[in-house]
């Protein structure tokens, strides 16, 4: 991917992002790789207990968001088309609900099993296994995978979300998120295993309870966050936290201009770019001209890569649903 030639649709990214988005597929990359050698691992030690069967699911379920990445950072890059007008920027809308559904149903579905666990009063039991010629309890095997595997996911999760600020992309976002939790995952195995070994049985389903909590909680969060993106809400920033200021900065600068009376935008989050339409009151009528509507567009997408889908619309009265932004002035 050369800087000059990687497009979303028909946003071109500048360099910085496209450096972003480099570092960023080999993030993916790197953490699918990781998880594939971290889900080997627990399985060999998987045992009786809960927590280390919830801990196994989480780790399979974290290859959903960096997959999910991948594919629509592939799709997102066609070009419009007249069945697309659009482009396919929703793909990564559709990646950030798939991994939610996945984590939100697995989450539920870990509750109810770690619960029936815990109030039928399971004993679980770890065994002993033969290791390069003694005899070890499987126990220790466990913990020394979780400790090992605990850290690392931490790491990904801090360098992910800087570029998810990049790139504008809630699907790196979730993926981060859930990376930087993953100590607690571990964390709670250790807890498991430690009760069973203490024989406190009760603390490995209490433990696994935990983790699936921790699943449930991610894919709640994930689900209503993709279905309010897919359902055109006002857009926001890439970690759902406010709405996004480059709305404010657009009405700003046509605000601005010295045929514009007032000025107020619908900005729709297409995934990586905004889809905007600005709605003008000129001054009066033989103030607008085609000339000035393209200088004024051309300068909305000048402010922000993610402004080159924009749309200026012309008006005697804005609609009631759009922000209003009168002339700074006020004299116009």
């Amino acid at each position: 991917m050369s800087p000059e030639q990687v497009t979303f649709g028909r946003a071109t990214l500048p360099d910085r992002q496209v450096a972003a988005l480099r570092r960023a597929v080999r993030l993916e990359w790197l953490t699918i790789g990781f998880l594939a050698v971290t889900v080997l691992l627990v399985f060999l030690v998987l045992g009786n207990s809960q927590a280390m069967k919830a801990a196994w699911i989480e780790d399979l379920l974290s290859f959903i968001p960096p997959l999910a990445f991948l594919i629509a950072i592939r799709v997102n890059r066609k070009s419009p088309t007249l069945q697309h007008p659009y482009g396919y920027h929703r793909s990564v809308g559709v990646g950030h609900l798939v991994a939610a559904v996945a984590l939100t149903t697995m989450g539920t579905y870990l509750i109810v099993d770690s619960a029936i666990g815990l109030f039928s009063g399971e004993h679980p039991t770890i065994g002993t296994v033969e290791l390069f010629g003694a005899s070890i309890w499987l126990g220790w095997l466990m913990i020394g995978v979780m400790a090992l595997t605990a850290v690392p996911p931490v790491l990904l999760g801090h360098a992910k979300i800087r570029l998810a600020r990049e790139l504008h992309n809630k699907v790196l976002y979730a993926d981060a998120d859930m990376n930087k939790a993953d100590w607690m995952t571990a964390v709670g195995s250790i807890v498991g295993v430690t009760g069973i070994g203490l024989g406190i049985w009760w603390l490995d389903a209490a433990a696994a309870l935990f983790i699936a909590s921790s699943i449930l909680r991610d894919g709640l969060k994930n689900l209503r966050a993709a279905i309010v993106d897919l359902m055109d809400a006002r857009a926001t920033t890439f970690d759902d936290a406010q709405p996004h200021p480059l709305a404010g900065r657009v009405d700003a600068y046509l605000a601005g201009l010295p045929w514009v009376s007032s000025v107020g935008s619908r900005v729709r989050d297409e995934g990586h770019v905004f889809h905007i339409e600005a709605f003008i009151v000129p001054t009066g009528d033989d103030e607008l001209t085609l000339e000035r509507l393209e200088a004024a567009r051309a300068g909305c997408v000048e402010l922000d890569w993610k402004v080159q889908d924009i749309v200026l619309v012309p008006v005697t009265e804005l609609p009631e649903v759009v922000p209003v932004t009168p002339a700074p002035d006020g004299s116009r």
